[in-house]
């Protein structure tokens, strides 16, 4: 029995292949790739969400929310820091910190709320 949601038959609409396959080579997909890899920690999602509630938390905060060591916190904010996801400033002996920009709280608000209607949906 063939499978349902595989092209039983090949058809290639060219134009169209041609005019993604150039737009992909202006993009730089491995560094979009490595946003989505460091969110797909589900420790670091939920910091990244935390951060999205709140705007800005202590590490030591961030480690009572999600349950884990201020070192294991801190290795996984030093991540979403390199990644471009989150910032820090220090304030005397606290780190704070925060998301790093709309787009980004943008792409966390859109993943809880499309997980949500998956939900709601089935």
């Amino acid at each position: 029995m063939p499978e349902q949601d595989v092209c039983q038959v090949t058809c290639i609409d060219q134009p169209k292949v041609d005019r993604v396959k150039n737009e992909l080579k202006e993009q730089n997909t491995l560094e979009v790739a490595k946003i989505f890899k460091a969110l797909s920690d589900e420790t670091r999602i939920k910091i990244a969400y935390s951060l999205y509630l709140e705007e800005e938390l202590c590490v030591c905060d961030v480690g009572n929310i999600v349950g884990a060591s201020t070192a294991a916190v801190s290795h996984h904010l030093r991540l979403l820091n390199k990644q471009g996801i989150a910032k820090y400033r220090k304030e005397g002996k606290l780190v704070y910190y925060s998301l790093v920009d709309e787009h980004v709280k943008q792409l966390i608000k859109m993943a809880f709320q499309h997980q949500k209607e998956v939900s709601v949906h089935g």
